[in-house]
């Protein structure tokens, strides 16, 4: 238990955090420490990941427009994917899409948990999307302010439209074949933004911990830590997880944080810091604080400290991050989207779950709670070591994902996709 709290529970602990131990180098360091355990964890437990294991995938590049919605604009950009078709049955087959949030975007992310675990089962052929302008998906130009303003999930959602087009033409994909997005935290709203916006072209959607509701003062986010840390099915404290993560608390300077996420250098590993505080000033918010009485950590800073960042870093004022929270809540339909063949998974010691989905809307549209569940665990690599509740969850999973390729299955018999 103490390992899976470190391993799981303690990264989440220490983003809450990040107003005393500096979001910049925190946030890679996480990010850079989930992704290892993701890629490593398969082969650290001498698990075997099935016929064809030592196949590598395949890497591409596709030339997306940077500014699709202006045709006078003829600006583009490399944007990265992975492809794994170990288990592909050919052109009629379902294709699984998992798409790429805030951070860089490896050979793991086709050929480790899910959908790669579940690909086997009908013959799908995989493939993962690297966001544009994290990893090395960065168009000419770098980070300067002139080039963020065209990284949004709007032109993220349009990169996964034309994405979607030009791999059917490469790979000979047929017209019937289904495309079900894929995605974890940032980009599980991608995933189940995706099917609301373009269901014609995308079948279905699991969106694991996605945080679908742009809040701008994100207080909910410690009340489910300090429920975590009380709960007796976790355990442990904050120390078993710094100690386990080999992590330290670092104390640098405002001035030396600002300066940091000032710099337009593109960072080839982890989060990319400057471009996700980009996205929270101008789309999503996310700012925790600690304010509540109940608030385990009491030196988080408040939310104008957190909202001066955007001004100091980007020159946005607070009113303009508000009012984008806002528009962003009404473009998409914060925690009441209206997507169908979408299902929601989430974990209840997930503090993002309180922002995403986790009562069923509609028949077509599920939700899946996972008890004692942390962030994304449903996408992890298995190991023996997973609760009697994460497995039943991922078995949900698949049976929904039955129901759909079913579904999808009699609508190309009936030549109706």
């Amino acid at each position: 238990m103490a390992v899976w709290l470190a391993q799981w529970l303690g990264p989440l602990l220490l983003v809450s955090l990040w107003g005393l131990l500096a979001p910049a180098s925190l946030l890679r360091r996480l990010g850079e420490h989930i992704q290892q355990f993701q890629e490593s964890s398969a082969q650290g437990l001498g698990l075997s990941l099935g016929p064809g294991a030592a196949a590598l995938p395949k890497v591409g590049w596709l030339e997306q427009l940077l500014d699709p919605f202006n045709v006078s604009d003829r600006r583009s950009f490399l944007q990265r994917y992975w492809v794994n078709d170990q288990h592909w049955v050919g052109q009629d087959g379902p294709i699984f899409l998992h798409l790429g949030g805030e951070g860089i975007l490896g050979p793991g992310s086709v050929m480790r948990g899910h959908p790669a675990a579940l690909a086997p089962a009908w013959g799908a052929l995989v493939i993962s999307l690297e966001h544009r302008f994290y990893g090395l998906s960065i168009p000419a130009g770098g980070l300067e302010m002139a080039q963020l303003r065209f990284l949004s999930s709007r032109l993220a959602l349009a990169d996964v439209v034309s994405a979607r087009l030009a791999l059917s033409r490469l790979f000979n994909i047929s017209s019937s074949s289904p495309w079900i997005c894929f995605g974890g935290s940032y980009a599980g709203s991608l995933a189940a933004w995706a099917r609301l916006k373009f269901p014609h072209l995308i079948f279905a959607s699991v969106a694991s911990s996605a945080p679908v509701r742009a809040v701008l003062d994100f207080s909910e986010y410690n009340d489910v830590v300090s429920r975590s840390l009380m709960s007796t099915a976790i355990g442990g404290s904050l120390e078993i997880v710094l100690h386990s993560l080999g992590q330290k608390c670092l104390s640098f300077s405002r001035a030396e944080t600002v300066a940091q996420l000032r710099s337009t250098e593109p960072q080839l590993s982890g989060v990319g810091d400057r471009q996700w505080l980009y996205q929270t000033c101008t789309e999503f918010g996310f700012y925790v604080t600690c304010e509540n009485p109940r608030c385990p950590f009491s030196q988080l800073p408040a939310l104008p400290s957190q909202l001066d960042l955007c001004e100091q870093v980007f020159g946005l004022s607070a009113l303009s991050v508000a009012q984008a929270v806002a528009q962003t809540n009404s473009y998409y339909g914060g925690q009441t989207p209206g997507a169908n063949k979408v299902l929601f998974v989430n974990g209840d010691t997930d503090p993002w779950h309180v922002l995403s989905v986790t009562q069923a809307l509609g028949s077509s549209e599920s939700t899946l709670l996972i008890r004692t569940g942390s962030h994304c665990l449903d996408m992890a690599p298995e190991r023996p070591s997973d609760s009697p509740s994460l497995r039943l969850g991922r078995q949900n999973i698949f049976q929904q994902l039955q129901t759909w390729l079913k579904l999808a299955k009699e609508s190309q018999i009936k030549g109706e996709v």
